[in-house]
């Protein structure tokens, strides 16, 4: 397999999220600005399908991280060398702006009323309130990964949709409050394309530090110190 694949499996994987996630923003309000008042429930729903989609295209490529908050786990714990999860982010967010040009000239309209579907602040949620929901949602979503995907005693077979489900039921619960990024990147695109960088620490900090939490909870809790021996960081 040629060194370089993991990171433009990467790019790839972030691209779709970004493009499917953001562009579900989008495409909400193009529906609304025509007059229709139904909101598409998809919206919401299409970012859990769209993760089970990636994780099984690429897991077996690059581990299928796709959130610099992952990477950022994986390479707390030890699982990854700081130059790998550099240039993992780095691929990230080269994926994340591609998805957001695209949206650009899908839907010019969104750029100055949705911000190409970079999230926002809910009416009424301060920038803790929203850091805080990110946090938790976020630790349970690594957590879930760390479970299904990294224990070396699980089976991977429904890895996927577990984690999919998991990252559905976290949007669905967070979008009212900071927008339901989970993922840095998600909010980093169209936040780069769009000029539109109002709280943006709220969605490094929050989904980082419950990450980072999550991997170590799990490190050292849930991990057997036989099956912690087996593991290397990755190169």
């Amino acid at each position: 397999m040629n060194k370089y694949s993991k990171y433009i499996a990467e790019i790839l994987g972030t691209l779709l999220i970004v493009f499917i996630g953001a562009g579900a923003v989008c495409a909400e309000h193009s529906v609304k600005m025509a007059g229709d008042k139904g909101v598409p429930v998809w919206a919401i729903t299409v970012f859990g399908f769209v993760i089970v989609a990636v994780v099984y295209a690429t897991s077996y490529i690059s581990g299928s991280h796709i959130n610099p908050a992952v990477t950022i786990s994986y390479w707390a714990t030890g699982r990854m060398y700081a130059g790998t999860a550099a240039y993992y982010i780095m691929s990230q967010m080269v994926g994340a702006v591609m998805a957001a040009c695209f949206l650009k000239i899908l839907f010019p309209d969104a750029i100055s009323t949705v911000f190409l579907g970079t999230c926002i602040l809910g009416e009424g949620a301060g920038a803790w309130k929203a850091t805080s929901i990110e946090c938790l949602v976020t630790f349970l979503f690594v957590f879930t990964i760390f479970a299904t995907a990294v224990d070396k005693r699980a089976s991977k077979v429904l890895a996927g949709v577990a984690i999919g489900l998991v990252y559905l039921f976290g949007v669905s619960v967070s979008t009212a409050l900071s927008g339901g990024a989970l993922n840095p990147a998600r909010v980093f695109g169209p936040a780069v394309v769009s000029g539109n960088f109002d709280s943006h620490y709220v969605w490094w900090l929050g989904p980082v530090s419950g990450a980072v939490a999550a991997g170590f909870l799990y490190d050292k809790v849930f991990i057997r110190k036989s099956e912690e021996k087996k593991l290397s960081p990755v190169k």
